[in-house]
Order: C-alpha cells, then structure tokens, then sequence
C-alpha cells in the first residue's frame, strides 16, 4: 500500500523521512554504546517494538527507488550509501569537482565496526564502490559494479573526519575503470580500490548508447 502526496507535499515527506532516519541512525549507535541496567534495556526493547508497529501500520509495495528532489536533481533514498530516508546509510554527500572527480567528507561511527575500534572492512569497501560508479558515471560512463579490488593500508577509524575520493581513469568498449580512496584529512591513505563498472547494453554514455 502507498500514500499519494502531492508534489508540495512531497518535500516536507521526505524532510520527515530523513529526520526519522537520522534519529534511527542515532538510536543504533545508542544501542551499540549503551551500558543501562537490563530492565532498561527491556523496557527500551518494548518500546522499539510498538513504535515499529506503528511505522508498519501502512507499508509501501516497493523500496522508493529514485525520485527527483526539489531542484529537479534525481536522488535515492532508500540507498545503504546515500540515502538520507535509510538508517544504515551514512549517509554519504558526494560532490564532484571541476576536474570530474568524485568527493565526499564522512565520519563512520561505532556501529560501523569491524576489528575493535576500527570499521568493518566491508563497510569501507561499500563506500569505495559507490563513490568509483559514481565518478565514472559523471565522466559519461554509468555501469554496474562488475568487480572491485581493495588494499586496506591502515585501519579506518570511526567518529573522526576522513575524506573519500574517486576518479574515473578509463574505458575499452563497455568496460570503464574507476579508482579512489578513503584517506585522512591530511591525504594519508587507509583504504584504496580500483573498480570496473560495465554500462548495460542500450545504456548512453559519453560516446553515444552502449
């Protein structure tokens, strides 16, 4: 089921589904950090399960997919990396310079752990492979992630401020290459991957459709 909202609605909708998402992002890091008593925590529990019963109270038929925001830029809500309407993404806000590379400043946090007070290696790789597609997608080429190599240099810490960055490198008939970086403010490297993004066949790129 789905609730249809006008086009002025649509904006407050979806400033409201971000505010709910950023206080669920908050809450999931209370639940890793929290040290309460157990009844708290129960007690906490059984409020969780009836604010999720009122949320499920009218589901959607499908996830939201893409949608156009209000200044006519296409955005995705509902994606891990970027969107800001799903709690398990940073979410990520990727720029993209003059040059046509890919930018985003980010801060992981304690639910994103994988060895004790670093980030789940998997998660850093998720990051790269978004922000590679994307860098090779606003140079002309959108693909689909066909494979992504990852060397982790340094532990990646959460709760400090890190720069992502990525940049297309190359094309050979539908197949298009993109590296990039998860560094410190200062350039120093933790994570770095190469990706190779294949454009479905129809899709239209820089050279024309593929």
């Amino acid at each position: 089921m789905t609730i249809d909202v006008t086009a002025e609605d649509a904006g407050a909708r979806h400033t409201a589904l971000s505010l709910l998402s950023q206080q669920t992002r908050d809450l999931i890091d209370a639940v890793v950090m929290t040290d309460v008593p157990q009844d708290e925590l129960l007690a906490v529990a059984a409020e969780l399960a009836a604010l999720t019963e009122r949320l499920n109270a009218v589901r959607r038929d499908s996830t939201r997919g893409f949608d156009l925001g209000s200044d006519g830029v296409p955005r995705h809500p509902g994606n891990a990396v970027i969107g800001s309407a799903n709690p398990l993404a940073l979410p990520l806000a990727v720029e993209t310079t003059p040059e046509r590379t890919a930018r985003a400043e980010l801060s992981f946090r304690p639910a994103h752990e994988g060895p004790p007070d670093s980030v789940h290696g998997g998660v850093s790789a998720m990051v790269l492979d978004h922000l590679l597609g994307h860098a090779a997608a606003v140079a002309g080429f959108p693909g689909m992630t066909a494979s992504l190599t990852v060397h982790y240099r340094r532990p990646v810490p959460y709760g400090e401020p890190l720069v992502a960055t990525a940049e297309y490198t190359r094309s050979e008939g539908r197949k298009n290459w993109a590296d990039g970086r998860i560094a410190l403010p200062d350039g120093t490297p933790l994570v770095e991957a190469t990706g190779l993004f294949i454009t479905p066949s129809g899709w239209v790129t820089q050279g024309g459709p593929a």
